[in-house]
C-alpha cells in the first residue's frame, strides 16, 4: 500500500472514529461467550473471526452513512463543521465506497456464517440507516441507536447456535439503554443547535435537566438488565464482580457531567463508556473461563 492510500485510508477511519467501536465490540464478544456457555461449546477461530468481521463492517458503514446523511447539518453547526466530509477532507465518492465495501463486507461474514444471519443482515443495515434520520422526527433516535448497537450480542449469538436465547435478549436490552443514555449525554452539546433548527433529540425536546433524569434511569435499567443476567446458565460471582464496577463507573459518569457544566463531557462519554464495555466483557470472560 502507497503512502498516499494509507493516508486516505487513515483519514476515512478518522471520519468515521473507527477507534470508538470498542463501545460495541466487547458485547459483540460477550454475546460470544453467552452463546458458547449456552450451548456448552468453544466457538471456533472461523466463528469468531467472520463475527468480529461482521461487526467491523456493520459500525463501518453505519457511521460513513450516518456521516454523509449529516454533511449539511453538520456543515451548519459549529461543532461539526470541520467534520471530513463538511470541510473537504474527503469527498462523497470516497465515503460512498467506504459504506458500500463495508456493507458488502458485513454480508459476506453473514453469509459465512449461517442462513440466519444471512437473512437478518439486511435488517441490520435498515436501523443503521434509520438512525441517521432519525432526529429529523423523532426524539426517541438514542433508543434507534441504541438497538442498532444492541445487534452486537444478538448477532453473535445468532452466528454461534442460529437462534435467540433469553440471556443475550436480556444481554441486548442491556445494551439498548446503556447506548440510550449516554448517547442523550452526547445530545447535549448540541441542545442550543438542535432546537433552532427543529431537530429532535431528549434534551431538545424535554429540557436539559429532564434528559438527565432519562438518562440516570436508562443506565439503571442497564444495571438491573445485567444482574438479571446474573442467572442464566454459567456466570458467577466473578461475572456479578464486573455489574458491581460497571455500576460505579456508571455512577462516577453521571458525576462527571452535570446539567449546564459539559466540560468533562468528553471523560463521561468517550472514556468512561470505553471502560464499561471493556470491564463487563473481561469479567464474564473470567467467569466462563473460571
Amino acid at each position: 500500500m502507497t503512502n498516499s492510500a494509507l493516508g486516505k485510508l487513515t483519514t476515512l477511519l478518522e471520519m468515521i472514529k473507527f477507534s470508538h467501536t470498542v463501545f460495541a465490540f466487547p458485547f459483540a464478544l460477550m454475546g460470544v461467550v453467552l452463546a458458547s456457555l449456552a450451548s456448552g461449546a468453544a466457538p471456533t477461530f472461523a466463528q469468531v473471526f467472520w463475527i468480529c468481521l461482521a461487526m467491523a463492517g456493520a459500525r463501518t458503514g453505519a457511521m460513513g452513512l450516518n456521516r454523509i446523511i449529516d454533511a449539511r447539518i453538520d456543515a451548519d453547526n459549529p461543532r461539526t463543521a470541520d467534520r471530513h466530509l463538511p470541510s473537504g477532507k474527503v469527498a462523497a465518492g470516497e465515503a460512498w465506497l467506504l459504506v458500500i465495501g463495508a456493507f458488502a463486507l458485513l454480508l459476506l461474514a453473514a453469509w459465512r456464517l449461517n442462513p440466519l444471519c444471512l437473512k437478518l443482515a439486511p435488517v441490520a443495515i435498515f436501523f443503521l440507516a434509520l438512525y441517521s434520520y432519525c432526529k429529523r422526527f423523532t426524539a426517541m433516535a438514542h433508543v434507534v441507536l441504541g438497538i442498532c448497537l444492541a445487534a452486537a450480542p444478538l448477532g453473535a449469538w445468532i452466528a454461534l447456535r442460529g437462534d435467540l436465547g433469553w440471556p443475550v435478549i436480556v444481554l441486548g436490552l442491556a445494551v439498548l439503554f446503556w447506548v440510550a443514555g449516554f448517547d442523550i449525554f452526547y445530545a447535549l452539546q448540541d441542545y442550543e443547535f438542535d432546537r433552532q433548527h427543529g431537530l429532535f433529540s431528549i434534551p431538545s425536546r424535554f429540557g436539559i435537566e429532564r434528559a438527565f433524569l432519562v438518562a440516570r434511569l436508562f443506565h439503571l435499567a442497564m444495571v438491573v438488565l445485567l444482574v438479571l443476567l446474573f442467572f442464566s446458565k454459567g456466570l458467577g460471582v466473578v461475572y456479578l464482580c464486573g455489574v458491581l464496577v460497571v455500576a460505579g463507573l456508571l455512577i462516577y459518569e453521571h458525576m462527571l457531567v452535570r446539567p449546564y457544566d459539559l466540560s468533562r463531557l468528553d471523560a463521561a462519554f468517550f472514556n468512561m463508556n470505553g471502560y464499561i464495555s471493556v470491564t463487563i466483557f473481561l469479567f464474564t470472560l473470567a467467569d466462563a473461563l473460571l
